[in-house]
């Protein structure tokens, strides 16, 4: 993933120096705005007192864990300008940021065309005296449009400055508007409110309402718009946030109660201005949504430009040549004039479709799509436990999950086909953006570190207090030690089949030599090349590198290391091939007694050049001295017949026994074969009575010479005894792997 571009002239620290108010007057006038005075009493008429309730509660489910969240988060980082953008880009990477962050100023900029579409229906009043003054039909667009070019040319000559002293004319309107409102009368013949959940007939669904209600509670976020031109975002934005916030929910329940008691559902459901006819004095209702829809289009005029800059500025467009353009900013703030044009223009195109109930579905689906991002950075962080991650301002971790869980869960039942396309325009985002910047490294890498390495430790410590995994339970754990990892691929890939799907494996390479900077540098550089191989060959193993003088050193070293799967190590694999030396071969002893003085299994593959062969049998010899061993090879050779490699393999027993245990060695195999529930044919089972070693070479010989693995059983006093000599018996057969038990495993 490519940094952020650095681009002249970016805003500096602190920007206009707005403190907590702003932040707080540009989230309630949003809030308490053109839903509050046009929608909400079609909400309550349709759905009732209870059905509207359950609105405002759902609603904030959303947006108080984002507040939430956005404090925390604010209160962690030095948040700059770009808003939302800067904090998502800034916690999840550049690349997924300004996938997100597209959207997000998508939904900004249709907001302000949202509010003025609104705006004009505050002037439906003139309508009639239009019509009759003209002869031509009244269209609320005559005002939406002119209104948002009015608007566009202001903040283009005045700047956010004067947009922020508006905020104070604006909020004393509305409190003027409301307290008239609460001081008005019920409509006459609607004396004794309405039913608590009864709504009209043929009422429209909770979710339609829902999305077209929900957009009164995103404005919690206006204020965060202003990062950059805070003198101390970490302070205000929570501040400033949660107030608002707050404030809204009181707000709302206590405009649902007045509605209730003063109009018929009919009334509430049909009359957009029903506020009007309610309060003390009607006209302040009008007059209250014009301020109201006003300052929430100047809002987010304010914000949708500096979240389009701060894109540009981390060159997330198409082009250098428009980020470069749209970055540029205007004197010592840097007022991102260019990208004010551009937001502008989209709002003059939105605007001229003149439906508010749409656009106000595609905002909030948007804006769904935001707040479910920001908790779930929230969640992340929590969870992941970096150090780094230090905000002062805390909130809980399952309040930021629950809140990113409803924001999917509500962006479906609002409309399940917009959600889906919702997201598919993220992904498609992301990977037009993932194409010029790289591959994602950075800050979402470190998250989901920080949140696998958090689970890693969880399930160790849980695994710890656990009783070891051992007799009806045992799974391979295997390590290996080897100096040959890239000359070598038949053990490497021997231990990926065991240890794919029902174990775990570590492999180890040897650097030779003491322990120095050169050979640290040396050894880091190595692990990284397996690393590499290992991820091109999706291989299941972890791979990490030591510095010793010798095997055996080094063996003793890694017996002793803690699994890396959460149990101990239990069993070592070894491996050679037919031309290595004794010395080799002497090596590898040494390193199977320190395995069984550890109560470890032993495994030593000898590896030929067949490398397996077809992968379609697997032969085991059972004899009189290992019957201990039986039940280790039958369940590796179960293992390795689980892996696609061996799909369709056959499994083959042969028992070496005395003549005279012959009958009662039978029954033994039979039972372990159908009792253990084992792949394995009655058929390929074989007891061949034998009393002599070297009998036994020339029968495993005799029936084994074609097969793709052998399995022998041994023990660690016969490998003392017989040294070297032991491993390079059957020189004529294929691959073979020895195998010792030292823990006692069932199959039943």
């Amino acid at each position: 993933m490519s940094k952020p571009q650095a681009v002249a002239g970016t805003t500096p620290a602190g920007g206009l120096g707005f403190g907590t108010a702003p932040v707080f007057l540009a989230s309630i006038c949003t809030i308490l705005g053109a839903i509050m005075f046009l929608r909400f009493g079609y909400a309550v008429g349709n759905l009732g007192i209870g059905g509207a309730l359950a609105i405002v509660v759902l609603g904030h489910m959303v947006t108080i864990p984002t507040a939430l969240a956005i404090a925390e988060i604010a209160t962690n980082r030095k948040v700059e300008g770009g808003g939302e953008y800067y904090i998502i880009s800034r916690s999840f990477g550049v690349t997924i940021g300004a996938a997100i962050g597209l959207s997000l100023y998508l939904s900004q900029g249709v907001s302000v065309a949202f509010y003025m579409i609104a705006f004009a229906e505050s002037f439906a009043f003139v309508g009639p005296w239009f019509e009759e003054t003209t002869g031509l039909p009244f269209d609320p667009r005559m005002i939406s449009i002119p209104g948002t070019l009015a608007l566009l040319g202001l903040m283009l000559t005045r700047g956010a400055d004067l947009g922020v002293k508006a905020l104070w004319v604006v909020f004393g309107v509305l409190v003027v508007a409301l307290a008239l409102f609460f001081a008005g009368s019920p409509v006459p013949g609607a004396e004794g409110g309405i039913q608590p959940f009864k709504g009209v007939d043929d009422n429209d669904s909770f979710f339609i309402v829902f999305a077209i209600v929900f957009p009164a509670f995103t404005g919690m976020t206006a204020g965060v718009g202003l990062s950059g031109d805070l003198a101390n975002p970490r302070k205000s934005i929570p501040r400033g946030t949660i107030a608002a916030s707050l404030t809204g929910v009181l707000v709302y329940i206590a405009i649902m109660w007045k509605l209730s008691v003063s109009a018929t559902p009919d009334m509430l459901a049909t009359d957009m201005l029903i506020m009007q006819r309610i309060a003390l004095w009607g006209p302040i209702i009008p007059i209250g949504l014009a301020c109201a829809t006003v300052s929430s289009a100047i809002g987010s005029l304010l914000v949708a430009p500096r979240t389009l800059q701060a894109l540009s500025r981390d060159g997330a467009l198409p082009t250098a040549q428009l980020n470069r353009w749209l970055s540029k900013g205007r004197g010592p703030a840097q007022e991102p004039i260019n990208a004010t044009l551009v937001t502008g223009a989209l709002a003059l195109v939105v605007a001229a479709t003149g439906n508010v109930n749409l656009v106000a579905r595609v905002v909030s689906m948007f804006f769904m799509v935001t707040y479910g991002t920001l908790c779930a950075i929230s969640f992340l962080e929590h969870f992941a436990a970096n150090p780094s991650y230090r905000p002062s301002f805390r909130s809980k971790w399952y309040v930021s999950l629950f809140g990113a869980i409803v924001c999917l869960f509500m962006m479906f039942q609002m409309d399940p086909v917009v959600a889906l396309l919702a997201i598919i325009l993220m992904l498609g985002l992301y990977r037009f953006l993932r194409s010029r910047h790289g591959t994602a490294t950075g800050d979402l890498s470190d998250i989901f570190s920080g949140v696998i390495g958090q689970a890693t430790r969880y399930a160790h410590l849980k695994l710890q207090l656990s009783p070891q995994s051992g007799g009806h339970n045992w799974r391979p754990s295997v390590i290996m030690v080897s100096d040959q990892s890239f000359a070598r691929r038949a053990p490497t890939q021997f231990m990926e089949w065991l240890c794919l799907r029902h174990g775990f494996g570590t492999t180890i390479h040897l650097v030779r030599g003491l322990l120095d900077a050169d050979t640290h540098r040396r050894s880091n550089r190595v692990r990284d090349e397996l690393v590499e191989a290992g991820h091109i060959r999706q291989s299941a193993l972890y791979v990490d590198t030591i510095v010793s003088p010798s095997m055996r050193s080094a063996v003793a070293q890694s017996l002793q290391l803690p699994g890396i799967s959460g149990l101990p190590n239990n069993t070592l694999l070894s491996a050679f091939a037919d031309d290595d030396s004794d010395e080799v071969l002497a090596e590898l002893l040494d390193g199977s007694k320190l395995a069984a003085a550890c109560r470890m299994n032993t495994l030593v593959l000898r590896h030929t050049d067949r490398f397996f062969g077809n992968r379609r049998s697997i032969h085991l010899w059972l004899t009189w001295n290992d019957y201990e061993n039986a039940n280790l090879m039958v369940l590796l050779a179960y293992i390795l017949l689980g892996h696609e490699d061996w799909n369709g393999a056959e499994i083959s027993i042969f028992a070496a026994v005395p003549r005279d245990d012959v009958e009662h060695e039978s029954a033994k195999l039979e039972d372990l074969v159908t009792a253990g529930r084992l792949p394995i044919s009655l058929k390929n089972l074989a007891i061949i009575a034998t009393d002599s070693p070297g009998t036994f070479r020339e029968l495993v010989y005799a029936r084994s010479k074609g097969a793709d693995l052998v399995i022998l059983g041994t023990t660690q006093a016969r490998l003392d005894e017989h040294g070297v000599e032991l491993l390079r018996r059957h020189e004529r057969l294929g691959d073979v792997l020895f195998v010792s038990a030292e823990q006692r495993i069932l199959i039943d």
